[in-house]
């Protein structure tokens, strides 16, 4: 076919030639959608020693992978399906393959409408297909946003799922005579567990004996614990246990409390070192009792604390702070008006 000379041919003449042309190119894409729509039906590419239908059009073609891919896609939604009895099933978007067999659309038409189609039923296709026709892709799709919108904007709305129950786990076991704890805690529990703990945790004050805390933030933590649980101990709203309030029991062997030798044992059976016991012992309620060569217990007394407020006030004043080795961060104290370092002390 020979080209007229353009220069001398009407610009709307030039540009009906080209609507034409472009419409006979679409027409073909269609065509060629059809034919890689066939390969994938005979499962060319495993026939071929491919991975997927995707690569032989890169290898046979030279498209790039992600335009490979696309006509795959496409070509599944214009292209009529095979049963396993080899009869034909219409295409997934028939009024779209037809307007695209016309050269109506070009093939990034076809992609929108898909697109747009997911979240509409197929009824509605028509309307799509005939909005395709008027505009380009990117008006198109704006436009299938409204009319997605339009006809289900009086759907229910979607609710939200239901979350899922967070459940506390904690789990502890001795060893090695440390108490090890691994615990999850729900986030308003772990907010405001983080909330204890982060105070308590701060490193001590720089003193000019002993310099900054050296006490790694793993041990700061462990300290923060240790003395929560403290705090709570000394809490009026603790649950009772064997109708009593919480009680940590120690039993040693008086002589021993007194020459600082020997162990401990707690409740559970570990034992602790004299001077923890004699540590715990100073601000702790103390039971006399008397056991038999054979463990039975021949008398018991009543609980008293090892030193009164008032007693105890005039230590703090005169000691200003624990006067037992090695004790070194921060407690309230039970009396709500003054806040001194932890009081341990050891009567002579």
């Amino acid at each position: 076919m020979i080209e007229p000379d353009l220069p001398l041919l009407p610009t709307g003449e030039v540009l009906s030639a080209l609507v034409d042309e472009v419409a006979d190119i679409r027409a073909r894409h269609y065509a060629v959608m059809r034919k890689v729509a066939d390969l994938n039906q005979r499962g060319a590419a495993s026939e071929l020693g491919y991975k997927d239908l995707a690569q032989v059009l890169q290898h046979a073609i030279r498209l790039d992978r992600k335009t490979a891919k696309q006509w795959v896609a496409n070509a599944g939604l214009l292209g009529p399906g095979i049963t396993p009895t080899g009869s034909e099933i219409a295409p997934e978007l028939p009024v779209t393959a037809s307007a695209a067999a016309e050269g109506a659309l070009s093939i990034e038409h076809v992609a929108v409408v898909a697109e747009i189609m997911k979240d509409l039923p197929a009824e509605i296709e028509q309307t799509v297909v005939g909005l395709a026709r008027e505009h380009d892709p990117a008006a198109l799709r704006t436009m299938g946003r409204k009319l997605v919108y339009a006809l289900l904007q009086n759907d229910p709305e979607p609710r939200d799922p239901e979350p899922v129950r967070q459940v506390n786990q904690h789990v502890m076991h001795w060893k090695n005579g440390y108490l090890e704890i691994r615990a999850k805690l729900d986030t308003v529990t772990g907010a405001k567990y983080r909330a204890l703990m982060d105070p308590l945790a701060k490193p001590g004050p720089t003193t000019a004996e002993e310099g900054p805390d050296p006490r790694s933030r793993a041990e700061r933590e462990g300290d923060a614990l240790a003395e929560l649980v403290d705090l709570m101990l000394r809490a009026d709203q603790l649950p009772e246990h064997g109708g009593e309030p919480v009680t940590l029991t120690v039993t040693m062997r008086y002589e021993d409390l007194a020459k600082q030798a020997g162990q401990g044992m707690l409740d559970n059976g570990e034992r602790i070192p004299a001077a923890e016991v004699r540590r715990l012992a100073c601000n702790a309620g103390i039971i006399p009792l008397i056991l038999g060569e054979k463990s039975q217990p021949m008398d018991i007394g009543r609980k008293t604390r090892s030193f009164p407020a008032g007693i105890r006030r005039v230590l703090v004043a005169r000691d200003k702070g624990c006067a037992f080795p090695g004790v070194r961060h921060e407690a309230l104290s039970t009396n709500s008006e003054v806040k001194d370092r932890r009081r341990c002390y050891v009567a002579s």
